[in-house]
């Protein structure tokens, strides 16, 4: 069954996924960015094969989840699949269920922070990139403008698909309706205090997966996946999931501010006081207010 890694863009999942990969699938706790895709993205067009031809026709999309995550599990075993979709139901299908799902872990961020990394990871202006983060019907992975290419012709085409996102808020409020095995993590927590932390996600996993982690591998889990050695890994041998143009010349790191990201620092009044206003309710819930 699925545990889902769940997240609004630009929040922290790269970073859990990082340190579950290090602590489930590699030895002594390395690290290591060419083998994040042991938790890979849902959805993927591979995963919609002779089911849906057309990404453009959604109601062919959502029809098919349930299916597609039929498929995934047929093999019995738990997975790890991380997603930025919201967790919707569009014209009466679910993004997910109970059937497939055996927990999810939520990471959330402060969106006054989330709308720099917007902005930077996207080549947002601010104003597009605070539009980005407060759309309710925001998508990303798909130009509704112009004709969907086909999976077949080029693979690396295969994480370009439709993916309804919403704003911040929203895909926070949809997420935290989950109700059974559902674990709340904010990226605040695992920058300031790892490892208390990571050490309670591990404990939350502990109740699914009957494995008792090694506390030595967690604790080299979570120094080797530091920001600053994040960083210096992909500047090293690169990251799959940098920015690149279409000639897949990279364009900009993936890794960027990270701790530096402060909005403090980064926002002029106006537009933090639209964020915190256009959020209160959330932010006040998790005090980020």
């Amino acid at each position: 069954m699925i545990i889902w890694l769940a997240s609004y863009p630009k929040s922290g999942n790269t970073w859990l996924r990082a340190f579950l990969t290090s602590l489930m699938y590699e030895k002594d706790g390395k690290s290591n960015l060419k083998n994040l895709n042991f938790i890979r993205q849902y959805p993927l067009r591979s995963d919609f094969k002779d089911l849906v031809y057309d990404f453009k026709k959604i109601n062919d999309v959502t029809k098919n989840w349930s299916v597609t995550q039929d498929r995934i599990n047929l093999d019995k075993k738990i997975k790890f699949l991380k997603t930025h979709h919201i967790s919707c139901k569009i014209n009466g299908y679910n993004f997910t269920n109970q059937k497939n799902t055996l927990g999810t872990i939520y990471i959330v961020r402060d969106p006054r922070n989330v709308v720099s990394s917007i902005k930077n990871h996207f080549s947002k202006t601010m104003k597009e990139a605070i539009e980005f983060l407060t759309n309710d019907y925001k998508w990303i992975g798909v130009d509704w403008n112009n004709k969907t290419p086909d999976l077949s012709s080029n693979e690396d085409l295969d994480d370009k698909f439709p993916t309804l996102i919403g704003s911040w808020k929203t895909h926070y409020n949809l997420w935290k309706q989950t109700k059974n095995n559902f674990l709340l993590v904010k990226y605040e927590n695992m920058l300031n205090n790892p490892d208390e932390e990571f050490r309670r996600i591990t404990n939350f996993l502990s109740k699914f997966i009957n494995k008792k982690f090694d506390e030595d591998k967690i604790k080299k889990a979570i120094e080797n996946n530091s920001f600053n050695k994040l960083k210096a890994q992909e500047q090293k041998d690169g990251f799959d999931e940098a920015v690149f143009d279409k000639n897949l010349k990279k364009t900009r790191n993936f890794f960027h501010l990270g701790p530096n990201n402060n909005w403090k620092k980064l926002l002029d009044e106006d537009t933090k006081s639209f964020i915190e206003d256009k959020f209160y309710n959330e932010m006040k819930e998790l005090n980020y207010l």
